[in-house]
């Protein structure tokens, strides 16, 4: 078998007190971080990696297992361990909700994803009339029932967020917000029409491990985590007029914000 490329890897440190494993992750680790391996670029085989540090394939796996667990790399079956691509979204929290997206026909998704030069996508469309859990009835000032509007995104074919979107029934029922496609704009654009100007957002964000369910519904790689966004829109009475429940493949976006120097 040939071997790696000069410099490509390191030699092993026999006095070190970290596990060989480790300090195999922690090479490639490096290697990954300078760009010797690129997003895209197929990591040295098991085989490949076992000749070089003269050790186990259960070793490599190990090695490279922890690689997978930080999210730097994904298995493909048969193929090989590949280098995660970078987020491709920039959500740049303080344009994507300016009204001139609304007046364009746009909506906050829609222009991210343009300027990542990618194709969006909805699916998995369900709008219906619930009772809201206590934590949204709250947020939305008190009401018994609500509109549920819960869709999938994807980007170039790939999920990378699931939100559920909670309207007061009183401003939603017989509304084009109540049907699967609200129209040009989206909800806020349908909301502002029917008198509630958009004043002002509020956003809480943590990020966490996914649930089972939301590994299936986003297709996510051992050890991706998301970000779970709850947005409340108030209109300019002060009136909560949505609050959105959001997930997100965390190896899907950049969170960007400007924040005022007082």
């Amino acid at each position: 078998m040939a071997a790696l490329p000069s410099g490509l890897l390191g030699a092993l440190d026999p006095t070190s007190d970290r596990a060989v494993f480790r300090q195999i992750a922690d090479q490639l680790r490096e290697a990954i971080d300078k760009g010797r391996f690129r997003e895209g670029d197929k990591l040295p085989s098991e085989a490949e990696l076992v000749d070089h540090y003269s050790v186990s394939r259960m070793t490599v796996r190990n090695s490279l297992s922890i690689l997978q667990g930080e999210g730097l790399v994904h298995s493909e079956h048969g193929k090989g361990v590949f280098v995660r691509p970078r987020p491709p979204v920039r959500r740049l929290a303080s344009d994507r909700f300016a009204r001139r997206h609304r007046e364009q026909g746009k909506s906050a998704f829609t222009v991210e994803a343009e300027a990542a030069g990618s194709r969006p996508e909805v699916d998995r469309l369900e709008v219906k009339e619930e009772r809201p859990s206590a934590d949204i009835s709250v947020r939305l000032g008190g009401p018994r029932r609500v509109l549920a509007r819960r869709r999938r995104y994807l980007l170039d074919h790939r999920p990378v967020e699931f939100a559920v979107s909670y309207i007061p029934l009183d401003l939603a029922r017989d509304t084009p917000i109540a049907e699967p496609n609200p129209g040009p704009g989206g909800i806020y654009a349908r909301l502002e029409e029917l008198g509630h100007r958009l004043d002002h957002f509020d956003e809480e964000i943590r990020s966490r491990m996914p649930t089972p369910s939301e590994v299936k519904t986003l297709q996510l790689a051992s050890g991706v985590p998301v970000i779970h966004l709850i947005r409340t829109a108030y209109d300019t009475e002060g009136r909560a007029v949505e609050v959105c429940d959001t997930v997100m493949a965390a190896d899907a976006y950049v969170l960007s914000y400007q924040l005022p120097a007082t």
